[in-house]
């Protein structure tokens, strides 16, 4: 199996197309990337786990690359686009078609109410810390099931 991009790959991808975006936006882009080509492309984006924290979905380490920034810009990110193939960009794109003119808030609150963050969520209190890792399976059944209606 190759290896697979990362999720700096996929975020520097998103910066050049979309330009810069607050550090929360950019973190649900990329999950909803990753969600999208589990269905889509039936396989994972990138390597990196997704955790269910308490504002929404995060990839830990992209988070700790830009933390303490509130907007992030493509040379704020150590990432390859060239990494992604043909069909990981043209996923991408989707969800930046669909996504990207969303706010940052916007897409936090779809995330809160969406199956794999709530059942990755279960048993804490709202902005209660936590570290439940939201499965590719979660995201490909939820998601896969969104694609049918």
């Amino acid at each position: 199996m190759p290896t697979l991009p990362s999720a700096f790959d996929v975020a520097k991808y998103i910066l050049t197309q979309h330009g810069e975006m607050t550090a929360m936006k950019l973190q649900k882009l990329v999950y909803y990337c990753q969600a999208w080509s589990l269905v889509w492309d039936e396989r994972p984006m990138f390597s990196e786990k997704i955790k269910a924290w308490a504002n929404g979905p995060v990839v830990g380490e992209l988070y700790h690359a830009h933390k303490g920034r509130f907007l992030v810009r493509a040379q704020h990110v150590t990432g390859n686009p060239s990494a992604l193939d043909s069909k990981a960009i043209a996923t991408v794109n989707a969800v930046l078609k669909f996504y990207g003119g969303k706010t940052a808030q916007w897409l936090s609150d779809l995330t809160h109410n969406e199956r794999p963050w709530v059942e990755a969520r279960e048993g804490l209190k709202p902005g209660e810390s936590g570290g439940s890792v939201i499965t590719h399976a979660a995201m490909a059944e939820y998601y896969g099931s969104l694609k049918k209606n």
